[in-house]
């Protein structure tokens, strides 16, 4: 949906540079595209060769940065994030990037997604004598390192990544090199850009057309890359599993202009919208989406029906994202002051709107009751994505199925409790045949476990929230 007023929480963003001698700077305006990522904190740190520099802070990337800030920090090499609490909760100790000191130099941790073993190896590591610093299950991958008893922090790095299981992305560096990892089925999102002789990494690639980059390619399941004044050179930490990218970064995380593993996220969402439209047509006089992540499946859904799109609800710019906010209450509240419905263009008028996906339904409840009081006669509930039934457990922060309405309720009570005239979700086949990630494509798979239930990693006990189920 539109930011999440509905209760879907971001994981983050990652961006990295090796090579440019205003890397600080570049990772800022880089971090600045990947904002809609991650909104809680943001941090850089930078590598002069000889040293590692780390500014890092609450709020977004704006509030966090300055000119005087970027000013200190000065490096040929940078990594940066922006979170979301998912894993750990928030806090400014779990702002990322992680940063250790030791005899040997810095450290340097980036990390997006969530790790499904991470409380069975932190409990194995005190166990062992490691006390943490933060509670961000990316701090083992630090202590993991530290303890790999190898030499060279590539070698350090390959051992550790063999321990984890779940979804990550990370950026790593030292006061020397830069590496980067993905995890062996490729559930989060992950590009290599070229910006002149400099090396670029980020989560999104809409961070490389913001700096004038070139998208090079995706980086592979299992793939780690280790970049340094030499070049860059690939080698598999792991054998890939398979493919099992995040089907919620087509439906709502990643920004329209991103490309994910090579489709074009506008696209998708448009084409998600054809084929909503096919599998649940209704007679209505106007299509409108729910600002912003909705707007290309009601483009779509309008094209295919021929049911005019208009603008039936107006997002005010100025205000953060509602996910943000701590409670339910302060959630609902949110949704009045973001959005506004459009009466010119929905009184009188039979609406279709389109959302991306229902969480807890509370938002889609309020939007229903908005668009009527402006006047719509009938509203028209379209969702282009499958019921969510099952929590993610790979950084997308819906731990239980207490908070899935969709787990509890079927569509025809879902459909009175927001008060539509009715209510249709995509089919998790037409998901995937909207995305476009045919069989014809190599690795072409994608988790739909948030759907299906079908988790592409072994769950650990552990990483279970007392209510889940699955």
């Amino acid at each position: 949906m539109f930011a999440e007023i509905k209760g879907l929480n971001e994981e983050c963003g990652v961006f990295a540079v090796w090579g440019h001698k205003d890397a600080a700077q570049i990772t800022y305006y880089g971090l600045h595209s990947l904002q809609h990522r991650g909104q809680e904190g943001a941090g850089i740190v930078v590598s002069d060769g000889e040293k590692l520099s780390a500014h890092k802070g609450l709020g977004l990337v704006n509030d966090v940065f300055n000119p005087a800030v970027l000013g200190q920090l000065t490096g040929k090499g940078a990594i940066g994030h922006v979170r979301y609490a998912t894993a750990g909760g928030g806090g400014y100790a779990n702002v990322q990037p992680l940063f250790f000191n030791s005899q040997r130099g810095g450290l340097a941790i980036a990390h997006n997604g969530n790790l499904v073993n991470a409380n069975h190896l932190k409990h194995q590591l005190e166990a062992q004598g490691s006390i943490f610093q933060s509670t961000s299950d990316t701090e083992v991958l630090a202590h993991l390192i530290k303890r790999s008893g190898y030499y060279t922090l590539e070698d350090q790095m390959r051992n550790a990544l063999s321990s984890l299981k779940g979804a990550y992305a990370f950026a790593v560096m030292n006061e020397r090199q830069l590496m980067v990892a993905l995890d062996p089925n490729g559930l989060r999102p992950l590009s290599i850009g070229r910006l002149g002789d400099a090396y670029v990494v980020a989560s999104e690639t809409c961070a490389f057309d913001i700096i004038g980059a070139e998208f090079e390619r995706e980086v592979l399941p299992g793939e780690l890359l280790v970049i340094d004044d030499t070049g860059m050179r690939s080698e598999r930490f792991v054998s890939p599993g398979n493919r099992a990218i995040c089907s919620m970064e087509y439906v709502y995380f990643a920004r329209p202009d991103s490309n994910v593993d090579t489709i074009n996220v506008h696209t998708a969402r448009k084409n998600l919208g054809k084929q909503l439209a096919m599998e649940a047509p209704i007679e209505a006089d106007v299509v409108t989406g729910v600002p912003d992540s909705s707007i290309s499946a009601a483009i779509g859904y309008a094209e295919q029906t021929g049911i005019p799109y208009e603008l039936g609800m107006i997002k005010n710019r100025y205000v953060g994202r509602t996910f943000i906010q701590p409670s339910q209450e302060l959630r609902e509240q949110g949704v009045k002051m973001k959005l506004s419905p459009v009466r010119g263009v929905v009184e009188g008028k039979r609406v279709v709107m389109i959302d991306d996906s229902i969480v807890r339904g509370t938002t889609s409840r309020r939007i229903v009751n908005m668009l009527r009081d402006a006047g719509a006669v009938e509203v028209h509930v379209r969702i282009s994505s499958p019921p969510i039934k099952n929590p993610c457990f790979y950084g997308i922060d819906t731990s239980t199925t207490e908070e899935l309405i969709a787990s509890n309720h079927s569509i025809e009570e879902m459909r009175e409790m927001m008060g539509a005239d009715s209510l249709a979700f995509l089919s998790t086949e037409g998901l995937k045949q909207g995305i476009g990630r045919s069989e014809s494509m190599q690795n072409c798979g994608q988790c739909l476990a948030c759907f299906t239930g079908e988790y592409p990693t072994e769950i650990y006990a552990d990483t279970l929230h007392p209510h889940a189920k699955l």
